[in-house]
């Protein structure tokens, strides 16, 4: 019969286990913070301020016009003028700029002629990412250079207006996904030490010859690692607004519960790791194979998933973190509820499920 008193019992004591251990101490109160700090300032999408230079041979008002066009741009800033092509060249080599432009002789004149003129741009492709985008911001800046000196009226003109990360800044999107890879880290590695390290130091003998059942002591196991990671699912919201002040438009509500259930998944598969490795370096090799890589490169968080292959696609959705990150970037910035949102958690609580059924059938209560 179940009995909430043992169950207290068991929880306590994991809660007494987790405080006398210093490194998974260490892990839930110092690892939010770090991730959170370390990803929301050092991951950034945006391409600003791309150093370049200029090797301007014509040396006209018309070529300085033209270079005035990138200097005064957010987007590039000159970091030098140089007077030859290899100038060029070894400033690229020694990664001193990203971005080259040549500008032939005759350039003004052959403007005036109404002549088509060659600007050579040379680039730097070992970031093939930085470079697409680079070249976009070439092509965008010269077509509105060449607007400018035919005085051409443009017959269509696009107004831009982006929804829900009006300024388009990378951290907005970052920083809510890294709350799920924080929750996978919590829930999933530390939960998978639960069973295994009660077997190296030989005190699961003491627990299973305990009155104590199998449910309760499931559960008992599980609790501390779920509060614990609802409570650095708080202190990642906290940072997320007071240090980088990333917008919560959703409910705060329907955030707690999508990641309560998110967290119930985590934990109980990260308790299954732990019974079938028994030992405790097993049971971290598997949880960061199986959990914490997934939510880092099949979720989203830092690689759209549509650009990946086929089958990888198909994969991701068996990653809860895929749903999870999904689910937080439209609370957070879309101001989705869980009305529009339920598919998400639909397929996070069916996990979840099937996570606490494998747990429950796999743990024997008994020496084998």
């Amino acid at each position: 019969m179940f009995r909430p008193k043992r169950l207290y019992a068991v929880t306590l004591k994991e809660f007494i286990q987790i405080y006398r251990d210093p490194r998974s101490l260490a892990m839930v109160i110092l690892l939010p913070v770090l991730l959170i700090v370390l990803f929301g300032y050092a991951v950034t999408f945006d391409i600003k301020h791309v150093s370049m230079a200029v090797f301007d041979q014509d040396r006209t008002q018309r070529s300085r016009d033209f270079m005035q066009f990138f200097a005064n741009s957010q987007y590039f800033s000159v970091h030098s003028y140089r007077d030859n092509y290899q100038e060029i060249i070894d400033d690229i080599d020694a990664g001193r700029i990203k971005f080259g432009l040549v500008i032939p002789a005759r350039f003004s004149r052959s403007l005036s002629s109404g002549q088509e003129v060659p600007v050579q741009v040379l680039l730097d492709g070992s970031d093939p990412n930085t470079a697409n985008i680079v070249l976009s911001y070439v092509n965008g800046i010269t077509e509105i250079f060449n607007a400018t000196i035919r005085g051409d009226k443009i017959p269509v003109t696009a107004r831009v207006r982006v929804w829900f990360n009006e300024e388009m800044e990378s951290k907005n999107s970052i920083v809510p996904g890294l709350i799920a890879v924080i929750m996978t880290v919590i829930g999933a590695l530390l939960t998978s030490l639960t069973v295994a390290r009660e077997w190296e130091r030989g005190t699961m003998e003491g627990l299973i010859s305990t009155p104590v059942k199998k449910l309760e002591l499931i559960l008992g196991k599980l609790i501390p690692y779920f509060v614990l990671g609802m409570v650095d699912m708080f202190i990642a919201v906290a940072a997320s607004r007071l240090i980088f002040d990333v917008p919560l438009r959703g409910s705060f509500a329907a955030l707690v519960f999508i990641s309560g259930i998110f967290m119930i998944g985590s934990i109980a598969f990260g308790f299954f790791l732990s019974v079938i490795a028994k030992n405790q370096h097993m049971a971290n090799q598997l949880a960061i194979f199986t959990t914490f890589l997934p939510a880092f490169l099949l979720s989203g968080f830092l690689f759209p998933i549509a650009n990946m292959p086929a089958l990888l696609q198909i994969i991701t959705q068996v990653v809860p973190a895929r749903h999870f990150v999904a689910a937080l970037r439209a609370i957070y910035l879309k101001g989705l509820g869980l009305d529009l949102l339920w598919m998400q958690t639909v397929i996070l609580a069916i996990i979840g499920l099937v996570g606490i059924a494998a747990a429950y059938m796999k743990f024997k209560k008994f020496l084998e």
